[in-house]
């Protein structure tokens, strides 16, 4: 799938593992840490314009409502770059969320496409089958001022997805299960492509938070074939043409892997590789001091359900911080409208604007030396979340709920 977009996005009638191409680009992201850059070398090299003022967008979600002074210069800067170009799509405190929540939300991003953002996470666009992967700054200057950017082609691995996925188990599991099997190089610089029966069982939602983590296996993308769950999805949304590409019955992969979601049980990466991947028969009482609901990988409606689920009608264990943070405005909203909301805060938890925050140790949750926190979110690197010394446990929010109750590490059946 991965070759067929780049190809017709390099004009080309086919492209092989390897090849060195140019592509068009459908769209260009920014965020307020990685824009900044961005237009400094944009100035720098001299360019005086956006190549389409529709195909960029700046969103400022990592450090915004901004959490000091130098995080305030940096949203200005943006702010007035998109204010300069008139660029339609600049996303600020107020109508702004997480940028890999917010964009498939908004209907930017669309099967086909394909799409370079300058945050190692854009590879979530994929479960819209379309080509998406993060690159630098310097990277996303040129496509801002061009619409094109060097690709090298990568192979691809093929994951047969069958079966449907057991009560209290979810994405966030499957995408932990298959890092700790391939390993958080196992996919190095190649496409991760997902098809197979089991397919129709996995919701828009969870494919957006298995495509996100793709990168998390080293993998230059990750991309699911599109079906009816797609198009239901896109319908609305995408307002213009898009072309779906599907793989070739004798499409060459380096690897075939079948993935039956029946087996899939609840799932912790224990610090500090999401690779250290557990279930509870090898998780002994491990206590913790937060738990972290949200993040571009677990921060929509179905998460925060889930996450509701079990709080309901319990409370957050003493000395424990539960931080809950929907992913858009619009997934805010709605967990108001459904009374998510009370539920949390009855239970004794902090709930947030939209914000990456906590995730890459930015604000809004960060961890002294000797904590340790379960989050829903995509990484457990040294120092992620905030000390080095500090431990992060990458769970489904099903799992960093119960976990907020019971005061250590705890699978969702532990309270029903």
């Amino acid at each position: 799938m991965t070759q067929k977009i780049l190809a017709a996005h390099a004009g080309l009638d086919e492209v092989k593992a390897g090849q060195l191409i140019m592509a068009n680009l459908d769209f260009v992201l920014g965020n307020d840490i990685t824009s900044p850059v961005a237009i400094n070398e944009f100035h720098k090299a001299g360019f005086s314009d956006v190549f389409d003022k529709e195909k960029v967008t700046m969103v400022m979600d990592h450090f915004a409502p901004n959490k000091d002074i130098k995080a305030a210069t940096q949203c200005k800067q943006c702010r007035e770059f998109c204010g300069e170009h008139s660029i339609t799509h600049f996303y600020d405190v107020g109508d702004m969320g997480i940028e890999h929540a917010l964009l498939p939300e908004k209907g930017l991003v669309g099967p086909g496409e394909c799409i370079i953002g300058a945050d190692s996470h854009t590879c979530t666009y994929g479960a819209l089958g379309a080509f998406s992967t993060g690159v630098g700054s310097t990277d996303m200057c040129a496509g801002m001022a061009r619409g094109k950017a060097w690709f090298k082609v990568p192979s691809a691995i093929k994951f047969n997805i069958i079966g449907r996925l057991p009560k209290y188990s979810t994405a966030k599991d499957v995408i932990l299960h298959i890092i700790g099997m391939i390993g958080v190089d196992g996919a190095l610089y190649r496409s991760m492509e997902f098809s197979g029966s089991g397919l129709k069982n996995l919701t828009m939602e969870d494919r957006l938070c298995m495509a996100n983590m793709a990168i998390e296996a080293g993998a230059k993308n990750g991309i699911f074939a599109v079906d009816e769950v797609t198009l239901e999805y896109v319908k609305g949304r995408v307002d213009r043409e898009f072309k779906i590409y599907e793989a070739d019955e004798d499409a060459e992969y380096d690897e075939v892997y079948d993935i039956d979601l029946s087996k899939i049980k609840p799932t912790v990466s224990f610090p500090h590789l999401p690779e250290n991947a557990k279930t509870f028969d090898e998780i002994e009482d491990v206590k913790i001091d937060q738990s972290v609901i949200g993040s571009c990988t677990n921060g929509r409606i179905e998460d925060l359900r889930a996450a509701a689920e079990i709080l309901k009608g319990r409370k957050v264990a003493k000395n424990v911080r539960c931080i809950v943070i929907p992913a858009t405005q619009a997934v805010y909203m709605q967990a108001m409208e459904e009374g998510l909301l009370k539920i949390f805060i009855e239970a004794g938890c902090a709930v947030s604007t939209p914000t990456c925050g906590p995730c890459l140790g930015g604000y809004m949750g960060i961890l002294a030396k000797g904590e340790r926190a379960v989050a829903t979110t995509n990484r457990n690197f040294v120092g992620r979340m905030g000390h080095p010394e500090s431990e992060v446990y990458l769970a489904s929010p099903y799992v960093a709920a119960a976990s907020a109750v019971t005061g250590k590490i705890s699978q969702p059946s532990e309270l029903v």
